[in-house]
């Protein structure tokens, strides 16, 4: 197996600050989000693990690479030393577990020693849900990790698969992260999250990846932004231009937005976070659907 760089932050005590109040649930779920690099977490499914942290859920973060070939400075061992902290501070301000697997960033390959990581992943969480990225994608890391977590989808469930870790006995649902394309299928909204309550929240994750939003970034995408030098400025670039940009709302997402919600007025939602369901994993009905999202309504 490759050396894996491990930081466990499971804090159940204190609430988080300016979220909803969070109250220990008899009927925790666990999740576990599985990305390419460090911060596809964060920006994908940020808010959704502050949701369901707050309402005293078990989230936990992997990279399944060290994101060591990000910049335009700083060489890859710097930035992988780098890029490990800002996912201690991730862990500290989110209060989840965070895991990096080091795999250099480029390399990720869907082997068979990389798949049983991602078994192993799954079952030693005993994960309820599971998200990753879809294999429609530009980044060839983000295509692998979505093969290496479909391709566990199934064997997470097979005994004498990875046999020293025991078998998840119940299927956890499989959710691909929204992407902008199209070929060969578009994205597919299922589940939508009205992250509306934590957005600032949301931007204070993102604020930890120092190295990718305000100078990787910025810099490979060509941005003419003036990125602020203040806390306060920083916080409000990321609100906008990564909460609440890529937070957009389609028809479709306002159809699930009351399904899901029963909202009548969604002039309040400001920004999602929305996914597909692979069909590899568990198939929910409405009601398991309704029971594993909090704030979602009864009926």
């Amino acid at each position: 197996m490759k050396q894996r760089f491990i930081l466990l932050v499971l804090l159940l005590i204190f609430p988080c600050v300016n979220m909803l109040s969070s109250e220990e649930s008899k009927d925790s779920k666990r999740v576990i989000i599985i990305c390419a690099h460090p911060d596809d977490c964060e920006i994908t499914s940020g808010g959704l693990a502050l949701l369901f942290t707050a309402a005293g859920h078990e989230v936990k973060c992997v990279s399944l690479t060290n994101g060591n070939k990000g910049h335009q400075s700083y060489t890859p061992i710097e930035l992988a030393a780098v890029r490990l902290k800002e996912t201690e501070e991730v862990a500290k301000r989110l209060k989840c577990a965070y895991e990096v697997v080091n795999i250099n960033d480029g390399e990720l390959l869907p082997t068979l020693e990389n798949r049983l990581e991602v078994i192993r992943l799954i079952r030693e969480w005993k994960a309820d849900i599971v998200i990753t990225h879809r294999p429609f994608d530009y980044h060839p890391d983000h295509r692998n990790a979505s093969l290496l977590v479909q391709d566990a989808a199934f064997m997470v469930t097979v005994p004498q698969m990875l046999p020293e870790v025991p078998a998840i006995k119940n299927n956890p649902l499989f959710l691909y992260t929204r992407d902008r394309f199209t070929t060969p299928l578009p994205f597919r909204s299922d589940i939508v999250i009205d992250i509306t309550p934590v957005i600032k929240e949301k931007a204070n994750l993102l604020d930890a990846h120092v190295s990718q939003v305000y100078e990787w970034l910025p810099w490979i995408n060509q941005s003419n932004d003036i990125i602020p030098s203040d806390k306060e400025g920083r916080l409000n670039y990321l609100e906008k231009n990564y909460v609440i940009k890529r937070g957009f709302i389609t028809e479709k997402d306002k159809e699930l937005l009351y399904k899901w919600y029963r909202y009548t007025d969604l002039s309040k939602v400001k920004a999602i976070e929305s996914f597909q369901i692979c069909e590899y994993g568990k198939q929910p009905t409405e009601a398991e659907i309704r029971d594993l999202f909090p704030g979602y309504s009864a009926k």
